[in-house]
């Protein structure tokens, strides 16, 4: 089975695609960018070595994107209905290593057991359980999480969010495009640093609303609450594919401008 991710829609990537082939194809339907900005001097102690923040406009940005995923499976492997849809809540800020630019993942929560199991396995990303309940009423999405995976600290979310303006891509430059145009994942095993690419079109991003009720989703990171109201970004669709991981810090590893 093919993806419908666009392989030679490539202009806006800030780097060229992989030169093996993506192993695992998504889409990524109703889902809300909550940006709040966040002094660099407080996130800095959370990550780890090799792992250095990337900045906009001074500031360090936490993100809590709610969203559904749909089609999740390998390359050539046709969707499994308990495995291939379920929702998506991530805390995440974003980073550099070397020359290249992504996301660090705080925690990902997730109602399948499974996909913790094999995310934890086979990417090492903070997938966590949680009971989660998702309704889209017109243009409206309601979205709840509770995490409920055993030992873990406690996060909760529930809002309610919504488009609010015309579908545009982000400008060159702008903070909507140094938020959403991310094309790597990084996470650490041991001392080792891993670089997981991704590739999709464009953002059709529009700007949104939201009316939180509850977000607990920062206490894991030292953070009693987030201060202010987030900028608040929407996208209703986007199919994506990615690569396994690679590791691009840690012993034995050698750089290079491609790498």
């Amino acid at each position: 089975m093919s993806s419908r991710a666009d392989l030679t829609e490539v202009a806006h990537r800030p780097w060229g695609l992989p030169q093996s082939p993506w192993s695992l194809r998504m889409v990524w339907r109703d889902l809300a960018f909550l940006h709040w900005p966040v002094s660099p001097a407080v996130l800095r102690p959370t990550l780890p070595g090799g792992i250095e923040l990337d900045l906009y406009g001074g500031s360090a940005w936490l993100g809590v994107v709610p969203f559904v995923m749909r089609d999740v499976a390998p390359r050539a492997v046709p969707a499994m209905p308990w495995l291939s849809a379920f929702p998506e809540i991530n805390l995440r800020t974003y980073v550099r290593v070397g020359d290249h630019a992504g996301v660090w993942f705080y925690s990902l929560d997730v109602p399948r057991r499974m996909a913790v199991w094999i995310a934890r396995k086979l990417f090492y990303l903070p997938y966590y359980r949680a009971s989660m309940e998702v309704r889209v009423e017109g243009s409206e999405v309601g979205y709840r999480s509770h995490r409920t995976h055993g030992g873990a600290a406690g996060a909760r979310f529930a809002g309610r969010y919504r488009p609010a303006g015309d579908e545009f891509r982000a400008a060159r430059g702008s903070l909507e495009e140094w938020l959403t145009e991310r094309y790597a994942l990084f996470s650490c095993q041991g001392r080792d640093v891993f670089r997981g690419d991704i590739h999709h079109a464009p953002w059709p991003l529009q700007q949104g609303e939201v009316e939180l009720e509850e977000n607990d989703m920062v206490s894991q990171v030292g953070l009693r609450a987030l201060e202010g109201d987030p900028h608040v970004l929407f996208a209703k669709h986007l199919d994506v594919v990615a690569w396994g991981l690679r590791r691009v810090r840690g012993p034995g590893v050698r750089r290079s401008p491609s790498s």
